[in-house]
């Protein structure tokens, strides 16, 4: 629409440096504390590796959701599309307060948790995967990211959705969450019901819960020589075995 000025002026148009427009588009950042790296000890007697995802390994965590995308059973289609979604919207900064996690073995990434911050006091749940099967891995990323917004972010509240009937069985119903009035609350993966845990049910309940499924607890710090092994994501497992 263009309206006739209701006074004159010096200039017709304004021309704008895209880079004064970017901090328009992007969600005004909060102060975050950043994921301490924590790692655990399988049944199986490996050491898992959780630490935050680095910018730079996003390319190839994209093209392995891109195949995720196209498994089509277990909800793994619509679970791929989306997660791909997340991990391009923290790449291309088009997403507030995001955290990704990743779980590594030895330099193999073998589990993703990630989620963002709605405010100081609401943690928003988006994703957790497994990438590889025993061990109880998506557990731990579960487990993982819920203690970050607890015990460290210090946050009010944790928003989960589920999309799958694993998912909500294992986490909806195992650890008894409540839901919020729908459709007056909703969560954003789809507006479905949003599954909530207080941080007093946390330190009550939902913390022995998920720590007797894990069976052991994360340890930090890491030995920097772990650390180093852990790095860099130098292999995924096959899709197929997901």
């Amino acid at each position: 629409m263009i309206l006739e000025t209701p006074e004159k002026v010096s200039q017709t148009s304004i021309t704008l440096d895209v880079r004064e427009i970017e901090p328009l588009l992007q969600a005004p950042p909060m102060d975050i504390q950043p994921f301490p790296a924590a790692m655990i000890t399988l049944k199986d007697g490996r050491t898992m590796v959780i630490r935050e995802a680095r910018l730079e390994e996003a390319p190839l965590m994209l093209e392995y959701m891109s195949q995720v995308m196209k498994i089509d059973h277990d909800f793994y289609d619509i679970v791929g599309a989306r997660v791909y979604a997340e991990i391009l919207g923290w790449y291309r900064n088009r997403l507030k307060d995001p955290y990704t996690l990743v779980g590594m073995i030895d330099g193999q990434w073998v589990g993703f948790a990630n989620g963002r911050l709605m405010n100081e006091k609401i943690n928003i749940s988006l994703h957790t995967m497994a990438l590889a099967r025993g061990g109880r891995i998506g557990a731990i990323m579960y487990y993982t990211k819920a203690a970050y917004a607890f015990d460290i972010l210090g946050q009010d509240e944790w928003w989960a959705t589920y999309e799958s009937y694993n998912g909500w069985h294992r986490w909806g119903l195992g650890m008894a969450q409540p839901s919020y009035p729908w459709p007056e609350v909703q969560h954003e993966l789809g507006g479905a019901k949003v599954y909530y845990i207080t941080k007093k049910y946390w330190n009550t309940t939902v913390r022995k819960y998920l720590q007797q499924m894990v069976g052991a607890d994360l340890i930090r710090p890491v030995p920097e020589e772990l650390l180093a092994k852990n790095a860099q994501i130098t292999a995924v497992p096959p899709v197929e075995e997901i």
